[in-house]
């Protein structure tokens, strides 16, 4: 059963990946820029964007691109394989752990959790540092919590994996991992060890070669302004990450309920997941700013607390069915979603599609097979239709997200006009960190009376103007 999941997703990981183009988001096109330009130059220690240093993250994603690019990867695979193949890498250790630590039926359930959520999903396809800082650090997480008969070598290996999540997104997954730290007795001097050994060296390179510019831009605006400052616009309120969790374990935010029962936390593994969730959740939101990929961290311990409690529930048929019904709301997604990404989740029509009532004989299928106690069939069943949907939306969905708001196509069509382009007003920021990438330097804005050809917002995606 796990081997067929895991063939699933990979399929629905490694499918898609260069079928939209740069646009979605103003992150990933910066940072394909960012590992294009370091593949280019040689110069693995100081990140460079459009020529310039950038300090704003630490350099693993950029490394994992510019490797890519040197085998020979070109723009969005460069970019998006790597983390797709960490993410599948991840998945498979996290089952193989969790097998191990507890049984083959709560692995499996986990990983269907983790390996088919919106959240870890939708992450897995983008090159950005969320899903690297994340796997690394549960990774991290699941070793010095469940590896506990070899306690030098687990510490040594948590702290490696820890180093890898501090090169991946800086200092958050230290603040994160304080409360592991501090109840992982006999191993805190190897993971600090450990986490120095691969962090440090890159922090002190960099600084030696670019002065307190890296650290006043690295540290105390990155990491210490995400906590209290309002210019990185990122505001949020304080509940934000909840409906963001509910969203981010679609389509097994029914199981969210189970957590009410004060059984499942007879397992002390389970309460000591349940109170790190917890924290956690408290910590991130006490930040100023605020943003969706900043919870992917606590997916694959939340994966977890909800495999367990699905394994000692009572009529485990009536909460999978659930879950499994919360699928005919893909064809819905599918048709909202590109206005999503455009207008806003608030400002797009969604609309039910009577197609979705399609996944009604999954959801019958899973019910008979938990009822028959056949728990995990039920699992792998709605975990393999959660798959499926997704592929066929992703069929239906990427087209139009690549002509609408991916800058992709119009670049192909107009690339050789825009070599003295400018960007005229109203561009979003993705839309213009895209079309830097794919012209290979910083297209400067439209000044008064400027004759170039100018970027245009238009209905439905850009449009040129002013091109004989």
């Amino acid at each position: 059963m796990k081997n067929l999941l895991l063939a699933a997703l990979s399929l629905l990981y490694l499918f898609s990946l260069g079928r939209v183009g740069f646009g979605l988001d103003p992150d990933e096109p910066r940072y394909a820029s960012i590992g294009r330009e370091m593949a280019r130059s040689g110069d693995w220690i100081t990140p460079r964007l459009n020529g310039s240093p950038w300090f704003e993250k630490p350099p693993l994603l950029y490394w994992m691109t510019a490797a890519a690019t040197r085998i020979g990867f070109r723009d969005e695979q460069a970019a998006r394989l790597p983390v797709a193949l960490l993410s599948l890498a991840f998945l498979a250790f996290f089952y193989s752990v969790l097998e191990r630590e507890f049984s083959a039926r709560v692995a499996l359930m986990a990983l269907a959790i983790l390996g088919t959520s919106a959240g870890w999903l939708a992450y897995s396809f983008a090159s950005v540092t969320d899903l690297p800082m994340s796997a690394c650090f549960a990774a991290a997480m699941l070793v010095a919590l469940f590896n506990t008969r070899q306690r030098t070598s687990s510490g040594w290996i948590t702290g490696i994996l820890l180093g890898f999540a501090i090169l991946a997104k800086a200092f958050l997954p230290v603040a994160l991992f304080i409360p592991v730290w501090l109840i992982a007795r006999g191993k805190r001097l190897a993971i600090a060890a450990g986490a120095i050994l691969i962090a440090g060296p890159w922090h002190l390179l960099v600084w030696l070669r670019n002065g307190s510019a890296f650290w006043d831009v690295y540290f105390w605006q990155q990491q210490v302004g995400r906590f209290n400052s309002p210019t990185l616009h990122h505001e949020r309120p304080f509940w934000f990450y909840v409906p963001v969790l509910l969203l981010g374990l679609f389509p097994w935010t029914p199981l969210i309920a189970l957590l009410a029962r004060r059984k499942i936390y007879d397992d002390v593994r389970v309460s000591s997941l349940g109170i790190w969730l917890v924290l956690a959740l408290v910590f991130l939101s006490a930040f100023t700013n605020k943003l969706p990929g900043y919870l992917l961290s606590l997916l694959p311990a939340a994966a977890i607390v909800l495999a367990v409690a699905f394994d000692k529930a009572p009529k485990q048929e009536w909460w999978i069915a659930a879950c499994a019904l919360l699928l005919i709301l893909l064809p819905s997604v599918a048709g909202g979603l590109p206005d999503a990404l455009v207008e806003g989740a608030t400002r797009a029509n969604w609309i039910f599609r009577p197609s979705g009532l399609l996944f009604l004989p999954v959801v019958a299928a899973v019910l008979v097979l938990a009822w028959k106690k056949q728990p995990a069939l039920a699992v792998l069943t709605a975990a393999l239709a959660a798959a499926a949907g997704v592929g066929l939306l992703e069929i239906e969905v990427m087209p139009v997200l690549d002509q609408r708001v991916s800058v992709r196509a119009f670049w192909r069509e107009n690339r050789d006009n825009l070599s003295s382009a400018c960007l005229g007003p109203g561009i979003r920021p993705a839309s213009e960190y895209a079309l830097d990438y794919y012209a290979s330097r910083e297209l400067p804005e439209c000044g008064p009376g400027s004759h170039q050809g100018r970027i245009m917002v238009a209905p439905g995606g850009l449009a040129l103007e002013g091109t004989p």
